[in-house]
């Protein structure tokens, strides 16, 4: 073997690599890993030891408990939004309303998300007629302070979703806004009324 050695044409200092062994004439040279590599491999079993002793053998929170903590969190900030756009401020509504062009944007609301169950300008079809003077929903008077929160917290026994988990604040200002312009439109085809009369 040490002649085959002295036959390879390898760099002086790296003939004292090559393994006392060849495969069908192959030799193979003995290189270390890189410091780096095996720096990581050790680092790995330093991290690893004090990591399953906390999480296995003792008290450490498992992935469940992580989740839920995570998710107590969520369920708090979505809560606090949800009180926060359920407080409707006629004062409020008016002034965004006027400043951004509440109207146009609740067009896109409403073809986005009602447009499915009010149809095109508000005539009905699955959901009720929102241009006559009828209304399932509301008992008193038609504005955007009944309206609103309607939109937002839904009416669940006549099939009205909340949407205030789905749309913001904003959003749901300016479809309401778009629906009182539909009130009174007498669009063709539109569905029978349904609901109180309210003037």
């Amino acid at each position: 073997m040490s002649d085959n050695k002295e036959n390879l044409i390898l760099h002086e200092d790296e003939k004292h690599l090559v393994l006392e062994h060849d495969y069908d004439g192959i030799h193979e040279l003995n290189h270390p890993l890189p410091s780096w590599w095996f720096g990581t491999w050790i680092l790995s079993f330093v991290f690893a030891v004090p990591y399953f002793m906390y999480y296995v053998m003792m008290d450490g929170p498992t992935l469940m408990d992580e989740y839920k903590k995570d998710m107590a969190v969520i369920t708090q900030i979505k809560e606090a939004e949800a009180a926060n756009g359920a407080n409707f401020n006629l004062e409020e509504y008016n002034s965004w309303i006027a400043a951004n062009d509440g109207v146009a944007k609740g067009a896109v609301v409403y073809e986005e998300n009602c447009l499915s169950c009010h149809a095109e300008g508000g005539r009905g079809d699955i959901g009720p007629n929102l241009t006559d003077d009828h209304w399932i929903n509301i008992k008193d008077h038609v504005g955007a302070d009944t309206i609103y929160p309607v939109v937002f917290k839904g009416v669940e026994e006549n099939g009205m979703p909340a949407w205030g988990e789905v749309l913001s604040k904003e959003e749901i200002m300016s479809v309401v806004s778009y629906v009182l312009t539909l009130h009174g439109t007498n669009p063709p085809e539109a569905k029978e009324p349904q609901g109180e009369l309210i003037k």
